[in-house]
């Protein structure tokens, strides 16, 4: 769905809305206020909601602005506002939930014209907020890598590369909005937001207060409860992500792959470093007069043309070995079921240490063999020389280990007695952190690093489970929603 598509089902909504309101409670003022009324609360009730759904997702997007903002303001005159973005990003997940249980709130609080003259100043003062960070997240479009964004003679030319963050967030996965249209989309709701500081008087008003408190403290109530169950105790109940149940992974990868190995170069855009000026040739033109477009003096950059199919982050799965080479097959062309196990980050700390290692050593004697021509060299042990050397061990969390040994374990141990493979893919770890994760929790499976923001995609949980057969997703689950083997067995792999 795109955007256009959903304003279009929302301006529909808002009709049905208004005429409710009109011809059945009889409480409108103006026809104009209570539609924009009925449009901006249902587009914050949906927006919300698609969100509601997955709570992680909003903290993750949350923590990408607050590292980007920590990297801004460091080395400027507002050096000192750095410090809170990483406190900010600690609770990243329960500023998630206030924001999202605000909006949709608010949203109602809109529909229901409910203290007027709070909920039309918390609108502006959202929407402001949310026109802050799309705009910023924008405009770091026109500012290179290596320059700050407060160092306005480095911008240059618009372009997505430069962006930190490429996706607002503002709808969750339901829909990818680029910060450019959701800039524009803020700036519009500005509109409205003024319109009902200037024309407060006109709001219509639903029931009567004590019936609007009571619903509203029993909706926020409800919210609350409803965003913690998708990410706590469970995986959000829809999931808008390219990872769902039945996807097939091995062949929708390798359909992205194919449609990005057929793009080709659209068109050249040269920029002149010194005045600015702009040209664009197609590849035809440019590769008969590049000479005349030195790079000294031109920034050079390509457009492509678009996929036959949408890219999503299925094109950039991929596992490693300790060595760096892949091991995809380990879980996409596996002829038989795989227990997927996902972690993007080991909760533990790295402790200082030493271990005693034993060094042997041998003396290579020399034997003639009679029966045939030759000689045979055998090693006798010398002596054994014990070394201390220096290591890291890593204490892991008793919450977190608690997981892998009451939960993980017993589930892996039964399928992997049942014939199965267990891959446990792990995001940010080194060999020696993950050797000592298997010592501790007693798994004895392969292991396999991979890109912690693939990992946070696939699965909301940590650890995350996947039943997987031939590269397709037959089940996901939450950590604490593991059922035992045994029905999981009965119900994938007995039919």
């Amino acid at each position: 769905m795109t955007l256009t598509t959903l304003l279009i089902y929302v301006g529909l909504a808002a009709i049905a809305l208004t005429l409710l309101v009109i011809f059945v409670f009889k409480r409108h003022k103006n026809i104009v206020m209570t539609y924009l009324q009925c449009f901006v609360g249902a587009l914050f009730v949906f927006s919300g909601w698609v969100k509601a759904v997955d709570p992680l997702g909003t903290a993750y997007k949350m923590e990408q602005y607050f590292a980007e903002f920590e990297a801004t303001f460091q080395g400027t005159w507002f050096s000192f506002i750095s410090p809170m973005f990483p406190f900010l990003s600690d609770y990243a997940i329960a500023f998630s939930v206030f924001m999202i249980v605000f909006e949709i709130v608010l949203g109602v609080m809109l529909l229901l014209g409910h203290k007027p003259k709070f909920t039309t100043w918390a609108f502006l003062l959202l929407v402001g907020f949310f026109t802050f960070l799309t705009g910023f997240t924008f405009l770091t479009g026109y500012v290179p890598g290596d320059v700050n964004f407060f160092e306005f003679s480095g911008w240059t030319s618009y372009k997505e590369s430069n962006m930190k963050v490429t996706d607002c967030g503002c709808f969750g996965d339901f829909i990818k909005l680029k910060p450019k249209v959701s800039f524009y989309k803020d700036v519009f709701l500005l509109i409205p937001a003024i319109y009902f500081i200037w024309r407060m008087k006109d709001l219509h008003e639903l029931w009567n207060r004590t019936a609007r408190n009571l619903f509203l403290s029993v909706l926020t109530l409800g919210l609350v409860v409803y965003c913690m169950s998708n990410y706590m105790w469970d995986l959000p109940h829809k999931d808008f992500r390219p990872f769902k149940k039945g996807v097939d992974l091995a062949a929708k990868k390798q359909a992205e792959e194919a449609a990005m190995a057929d793009v080709t170069i659209s068109e050249y855009i040269l920029t002149n470093k010194t005045s600015g000026e702009e040209v664009r040739l197609s590849m035809a033109d440019y590769l008969k007069v590049y000479q005349e477009y030195p790079q000294a003096s031109w920034e050079i950059e390509t457009e492509f043309t678009e996929p036959s199919i949408p890219i999503t982050k299925i094109s950039e799965f991929e596992l490693m070995d300790y060595e760096g080479n892949t091991v995809n097959d380990w879980v996409l062309a596996n002829d038989k079921p795989v227990v997927f196990l996902i972690a993007h980050k080991l909760y533990g700390d790295g402790v200082p240490g030493s271990r005693v290692v034993k060094d042997t050593l041998y003396r290579a004697d020399t034997i003639r063999i009679t029966q045939a021509p030759g000689f045979r060299v055998e090693r006798n042990i010398l002596s054994i020389e014990e070394r201390t050397e220096e290591t890291i061990n890593f204490l892991w969390k008793d919450f977190y280990l608690k997981r892998y040994l009451e939960v993980i374990k017993p589930f892996v141990d039964a399928a992997q007695a049942d014939g199965l493979d267990v891959v446990m893919a792990i995001g940010g770890a080194d060999q020696n952190q993950i050797q000592d994760f298997a010592v501790d929790t007693g798994l004895d499976i392969r292991y396999a690093v991979a890109d912690d923001i693939l990992l946070k995609t696939i699965i909301r949980s940590n650890p995350g489970i996947v039943l997987m057969n031939n590269g397709k997703i037959l089940d996901k689950w939450h950590y604490k929603r593991l059922p035992p083997y045994a029905e999981v067995k009965a119900q994938y792999l007995e039919q």
